[in-house]
């Protein structure tokens, strides 16, 4: 399974989202964003769940504890 920075990126990249866009979308710098993407950052709960929100995709999804993005 995919690790939480590689999950968001593919996710962030299939939606065709800048940093920048995606950052706007869930009231985040977009050095935020970086961050978690590189690995030198991990977001917060609320931030988990507004990513997983923004994307409608489950936490255990994002975070890479399941390959199924369905929300339950």
């Amino acid at each position: 399974m995919a690790s939480f920075q590689e999950r968001l990126k593919t996710i962030r990249k299939e939606k065709k989202l800048s940093q920048t866009k995606l950052a706007d979308g869930i009231c985040v710098s977009q050095r935020v964003i970086s961050d978690f993407e590189n690995g030198t950052g991990f977001p917060s709960f609320r931030v988990l769940l507004a990513l997983a929100d923004y994307f409608d995709v489950s936490l255990d999804y994002l975070v890479g504890r399941s390959d199924d993005p369905t929300r339950r």
